[in-house]
């Protein structure tokens, strides 16, 4: 299934991808965190979304 690029939200609301740019700034938004800190947390526990907002501290 193709990607519909109109859609400016995660279509998993479960999994954070950071390699979509928009998604990345979706995400870095969200936590209010800078884009760099979004790729260390994901890199260090994963792309699911509750593993990411506890390492951030946002819970």
């Amino acid at each position: 299934m193709a990607d519909n690029l109109k859609i400016r939200e995660p279509q998993d609301g479960k999994q954070v991808n950071v390699h979509e740019p928009w998604e990345l700034e979706y995400w870095s938004n969200k936590f209010g965190v800078s884009k760099e800190a979004l790729k260390r947390a994901v890199a260090q526990v994963g792309t699911h979304v509750d593993a990411v907002r506890r390492h951030l501290g946002k819970n």
